[in-house]
């Protein structure tokens, strides 16, 4: 009874091949869904290709790509410029604490992206670029006083980046700039160098102040000297006669400006005594 069953289905569903082909459709759709064959790398990434968990030496660019489903896994890793930001804690040469917040920019080798998964891994920052950070960081902070990290502070940066690119190139990652965002010291060493500005804002006050001081004292002992010497002139050119000429002209002035009316008086000489002693020595 089950074989003609079984029979009577074969014969329903040999001789209908619309049947047949629709569910073999079906079951293709489903592998594709499923098993998806199909991968598409985005831009700025790269895959990363692995057979059965392996590594393989291929790694795939930006695009659409044919993998082979169950034997093959796509793993996309970032390939563009990516920034971090590390606070970094170090001690000067002078054994001040300093504090820093350090930016880098950096991006992994795209033909690498294969080396660093199988080496290092996705989390290659935690793993490698932040404590390479800290370290180089302290490593170049130690070399400088408290003031120069302040006064060189584009030179520290330039030791510091130069620093961490020769350790970082060696896991194929590449840094591409470094900033140092803040530098903090002790609350302590930070009163005493506001103590030590003001002061030097002070002192330069002063000198400023004495300068001036200073060139006002030689510009009155120039305009005394200078008086001085008017004076000498002047009494090296007065002579009798001049002394007698002058007297003279005030006088002629003094007729001049009369207006006839003597003056009146109670007793003694009339004024005007001398003119005719005027008139003979213009007569002489």
């Amino acid at each position: 009874m089950e074989t003609e069953k079984a029979i009577n289905l074969m014969r329903f569903v040999w001789p209908n091949g619309k049947f047949l082909r629709w569910i073999v459709l079906g079951v293709a759709v489903l592998m594709l869904f499923f098993i998806n064959p199909l991968v598409i790398v985005e831009a700025g990434h790269r895959g990363i290709v692995l057979n059965f968990g392996a590594v393989s030496d291929n790694v795939l660019g930006e695009g659409l790509h044919l993998r082979i489903p169950v034997y093959q896994k796509i793993v996309k890793m970032d390939v563009r410029v990516r920034k971090v930001e590390t606070d970094a804690e170090s001690v000067s040469k002078d054994l001040q604490d300093a504090k820093s917040r350090i930016a880098v920019n950096y991006h992994i080798l795209p033909e690498k992206t294969n080396k660093i998964y199988q080496n290092i891994g996705i989390e290659y920052k935690e793993r490698i670029l932040d404590p390479a950070i800290q370290e180089c960081v302290k490593a170049i902070t130690a070399k400088y006083t408290a003031n120069e990290l302040i006064s060189q502070r584009e030179k520290v940066k330039n030791e510091i980046r130069d620093l961490l690119k020769s350790r970082m190139i060696t896991y194929n990652i590449v840094i591409d700039d470094l900033n140092i965002v803040n530098f903090r010291f002790s609350q302590q060493f930070e009163q005493a160098i506001e103590s030590k500005q003001a002061a030097e804002q002070l002192a330069q006050k002063a000198q400023r102040d004495l300068e001036r001081v200073k060139i006002e004292a030689e510009q009155k002992v120039t305009q005394a000297k200078a008086e001085a010497e008017a004076l000498r002139l002047q009494k090296m050119n007065v002579t009798s006669e001049l002394v007698k000429l002058r007297e003279i002209e005030a006088k002629i002035k003094a007729i001049e400006k009369w207006n006839g009316v003597l003056p009146k008086v109670t007793g003694g000489s009339i004024p005007f005594i001398g003119i005719e002693d005027e008139t003979h020595v213009g007569k002489k």
